[in-house]
């Protein structure tokens, strides 16, 4: 009971935070190159839980489990965080950015033959209303985006990252411990994303307030909080149901964009809230008549 109580306020602790990260990224862009402040934040992070770690005295995985949480932390961050990222950065618009992403129930339900998770009618019906629900929220900007090649393939890119880091992961290393874990992780996410911070870009990040309070969000709240929050609902739940909650994502970012930049509100967000919510209900809620 205190497990399922636990994972009900997991789940939108989780989404509200996943939200929050598109709304960090454009904090932070206009002042900091993309790949260069995810190498600050990554160490940040690496820093955070190892301190955690050895207070706690936490269990280290073995080399084998070692070697599948580092594979499987690159996929979730350094490929997924670093297409987002650097898409935003190259004017892709966090609203376009966030569908394309969040096209991952999508991905998951085609890739069952590798999550080994039966997928029933009611929530295949609820991820395809999800969808339309995301469609709905981001129908307008759709319609008026010029399209960009490159930041919209970086988008795709980090969909399949992360999509098969979270496969992976579930799969080979189910269980382990989140801080030590999340200390192999992030340190593969930043050896893996330092070179390209070097080849492409000049560690030009300007320390404004805003960088420093997207930092700030990035390691602790993003990183610290929402990436063991993905953790535990991975654990302890399916991967189709964790990652349909993630349908929300766009209408949520929007909402929150409305209220921090006011970028308007519009009906059709409204409305793909609605459908989004109920699509989620369908494939989270699996009890039957």
């Amino acid at each position: 009971m205190q497990s399922s109580s636990l994972s009900r306020l997991a789940i939108p602790a989780f989404i509200f935070i996943w939200a929050s990260g598109y709304v960090v990224a454009k904090l932070a862009a206009k002042d900091a190159e993309a790949l260069s402040f995810l190498v600050f934040r990554y160490a940040g992070v690496v820093v955070l839980m190892l301190v955690l770690a050895l207070v706690a005295r936490a269990k280290w995985p073995s080399a084998r489990d070692a070697i599948h949480i580092a594979i499987a932390g690159v996929m979730i961050q350094a490929i997924y965080l670093g297409g987002v990222w650097v898409a935003i950065r190259m004017g892709l618009s966090a609203g376009l950015s966030a569908l394309i992403v969040n096209l991952q129930p999508v991905l998951t339900a085609c890739l069952f033959f590798l999550t080994h998770e039966a997928i029933s009618k009611r929530q295949v019906i609820g991820i395809v209303i999800g969808f339309f629900g995301v469609v709905i929220v981001l129908a307008s900007k759709l319609l008026t985006a010029n399209f960009l090649l490159i930041p919209t393939l970086l988008c795709v890119m980090a969909l399949v990252g992360n999509t098969l880091g979270v496969i992976y992961q579930k799969r080979f290393v189910p269980h382990f411990d989140l801080r030590s874990g999340q200390v192999i992780q992030f340190a593969a996410s930043f050896l893996a994303t330092l070179p390209f911070a070097f080849a492409f870009e000049s560690f030009s990040v300007r320390w404004t307030s805003d960088v420093i309070i997207a930092m700030i969000w990035s390691v602790f709240v993003l990183s610290g909080m929402g990436i063991s929050l993905m953790f535990y609902l991975l654990r302890s739940g399916s991967i189709t149901k964790l990652t349909s909650t993630m349908y929300i994502v766009p209408a949520l970012t929007a909402l929150m964009a409305w209220l921090l930049f006011d970028e308007r509100l519009t009906w059709n967000v409204i409305a793909g809230m609605i459908v989004t919510l109920a699509g989620i209900y369908l494939v989270v809620n699996t009890k039957q008549k």
